[in-house]
Formats: structure tokens, sequence, C-alpha cells
């Protein structure tokens, strides 16, 4: 598995969960990104940097056993900064340097493992990722796309032709969302939603927790967010229209802010409280004290194919959920309210609190209980014995044809 993230990135990850569930019954190797010149110059990632200098110079292990089957590899190499030539010629060219530099480094390690007959597992690294099918030839290479990475300003320049071109190569192309099923068959028919799984452990809504002493003194009812509060995925106007419209009721916002929430006029409304970043294991409580959860996303380039965890985590502790209505989100219809307004929003919260019920919260417990990484996993298998097959099949049918006399 090679992708975008580290192992040690420190936050929930797709590729992490992915690793854990494939290393059940498989040997998996993941490997960590390298680091590039300009995070050196810039001193970015500075404790990947020491590791780097530490491999290079033979004071670290290259390679460790996370577990039974799954180890984690840290190339040490130092790869060029090529995303800032304009010309996709010399573009192409450095980056196939990079590509080799890469792939060399993985396949010693792949060797040192006695792996054969593998597949390649890509978590969209885009341009690392581009050549490495003919690089290292893996019986299959699988492309993940759950981000609709190419409207990031920092793949707009290359990524549109790059990622293009890399899923046209692939062998199988699978998403976590139907929206980025649609974007990838654009360039390869075999292009599949393979649905996303979650972490659930957490919320469990038989678990009593006591109510979070910053909600303690706050008026009912409470609405309620709980994630990173970003301009560039949450709907600041939304937020702020449905404050200013339903003075009695209590926004309650749990999450790291950017500078333009903390420039918004949400801080001014006497109903509005941010209530900041808390750790992941707290996070239940608060969802379980929230009257009504709200996802108000912004619908843009980056957000419009994300599939929304959250809203998992939401129905799984059996929450009513209004959320932005996104192709994304046309699986969730049956168990969430979705709105594309504030008047939409707020028309919605209300018929929310009105006909909750203990039949409609065991419904959404279940629905968000049935998407495990395990189901999301076994499509890909699926998937990947439909190649299988058909690849059989069109051998069977090349062998048959007859010889061709003149």
């Amino acid at each position: 598995m090679i992708g975008q993230q580290s192992w040690d990135v420190g936050i929930g990850s797709n590729a992490h969960n992915i690793a854990a569930t494939f290393a059940q019954a498989n040997r998996v190797l993941y490997v960590n990104p390298p680091l590039d010149i300009n995070s050196l110059l810039k001193g970015k990632l500075k404790s990947r940097l020491k590791t780097i200098s530490q491999l290079l110079f033979g004071k670290k292990e290259a390679m460790v056993k996370h577990s039974k089957n799954l180890w984690i590899y840290t190339p040490g190499i130092l790869c060029l900064s090529n995303n800032w030539i304009t010309s996709s010629k010399i573009f192409r060219l450095l980056n196939y340097f990079n590509n080799k530099l890469f792939a060399n480094s993985i396949a010693k390690t792949i060797h040192k493992l006695n792996f054969k007959n593998y597949t390649l597992f890509n978590d969209s690294l885009m341009f690392l990722g581009l050549e490495q099918k003919r690089l290292l030839q893996p019986v299959n290479y699988i492309y993940y796309v759950r981000d609709y990475m190419v409207a990031v300003p920092y793949f707009k320049k290359h990524g549109t032709w790059a990622e293009a071109e890399l899923m046209a190569k692939a062998d199988l192309v699978v998403t976590n969302s139907l929206f980025l099923a649609e974007y990838a068959s654009q360039f390869n028919p075999k292009s599949y939603d393979v649905g996303q799984g979650c972490e659930l452990n957490f919320f469990n809504p038989e678990v009593e927790t006591k109510i979070p002493a910053d909600l303690v003194d706050l008026p009912q009812p409470i609405i309620g967010y709980v994630g990173n509060l970003t301009a560039s995925r949450l709907d600041i106007n939304l937020l702020e229209q449905l404050s200013t419209a339903q003075p009695n009721w209590t926004i309650a916002l749990v999450g790291f802010e950017d500078e333009h929430f903390k420039a918004s006029r949400l801080h001014k409304l006497a109903n509005v409280h941010f209530l900041g970043a808390k750790a992941p294991a707290e996070l239940p409580s608060y969802i379980q004290h929230f009257d009504v959860c709200i996802n108000p996303q912004a619908v843009n380039e980056i957000t419009i194919g994300n599939y929304p965890r959250k809203i998992d985590e939401y129905l799984a502790m059996g929450k009513p959920v209004v959320a932005t209505k996104t192709k994304a989100m046309h699986m969730f219809e049956d168990h969430t309210y979705l709105g594309s307004s504030a008047i939409e929003y707020i028309s919605l919260i209300q018929k929310a609190l009105s006909e909750n019920s203990f039949n409609k919260a065991e419904a959404r417990i279940a629905f968000a209980k049935s998407h495990t990484w395990e189901a999301s996993v076994q499509a890909i298998y699926n998937l990947l014995i439909q190649l299988e097959q058909k690849d059989k099949e069109l051998s069977v049918k090349e062998n048959a044809q007859p010889a061709l006399s003149y």
C-alpha cells in the first residue's frame, strides 16, 4: 500500500483502516510517502526529516513490524520537488525520476519480505503512483479515490491530467462515494463505489454518558455539530442565518476553528456556543446530549464528493441528523433529513425534533453499524475476483481463436 498519509499521521485515516482490514487475511506492506526537497528546505515535517536522516545513516530501521501481518516501511530517500514546474513535459520527466527512486526503494523491501504475486493499492498518491504499475509490475494495481483531490490548489496544475492518466492505467479504481465513482468512470470503466467503513467503537448509545460540563447550562433544544470548523468545508452563512432565525435554539459547535470561523459573526450571536476541540473519546457524550445533529456542509469542488464520516457517528448514537444535500448523501436519505438552504434546515430541524422516536433511533443505529471496514474491503475482494474471472474468460477466448494462415 502506498498513499498520501504516513502511518503516524495522528488523525483518522481510511488507508490505516483498510490496511488493518487487509492484514486480517493477507500480508501487508504499508509504505510511508517519502520526503521531498521543498519540505526539507522549508523545514516542514521536522520529525519526518529526523527519521529520514537516521535512515540514511543506518541509525534507524526502515521497516518495522506493526502487527502479525502488517509492516510499516519508511523509504530513506529524498524526492525532487517538481510541482512548481509549469511545463508538463519537464514535470513528467522529473516525476518519472521520483517514481523510479520510490519504486527501487519499495522493490528492495518487497524482496526482503519475499512478496510475490502481490496487489499494489494506491491511496490517491497520484504523482508518485503514476508510473508504479510499469515499474513494480504488480498482479493488480488498484487506485483508491476518497476525495476530489484535483480541486485542491496543490493538485490543480498537474493533478488533472496525472490522476486521469493513472486511473486509466489502473486495473481497478475504487472510491468511497457515488460521486467519485462517476468521476473516475470517465477515465476507467472499471470504477466502483465500495462504500466507507467507520470506527464506531466509541459511539455506543447504550453507554449512558454524563452530560459535558459546558453543555449543562445551555437551553434546549441543542442543535450540535462535531468536527473541524473550516470555511472550505462548512457553510458559515447558513449557520448565521439559522442561528439568527431561531434565537431560542442553542447552536453548539464542537471542534477546532479556522481563521474564517474565528472572524465570523457567529461569535456575536448569544445562542451560538463554540466549545472548542475535544479528545475523540469525549465526542460521543456531546452527540448523546444533542437533540439534533447537523452537518452544514459547504457545497464546492472540494466537498461535493466527500463521504461524511461524521454522519455515521451521529447515526450510530441514534440521533436525528439534518445535513446538506449532496450526491454522496443520497445513500443516507432514508435515515437523515437533507436540505440545501437555511430555510430548509429550519423546517427539517423542526421535523426532526417533532417526529423523533425509539424506532427511528434503532433504525439509524442499525444503518450506521452496517458501514464497516470489513464490508468495504470485502467489496474490493469481490471486484478482484470478478477481474480475475474476466481475465480468464478473455484468455480462453483468445486461445480458442483459429490460427490465421496466409
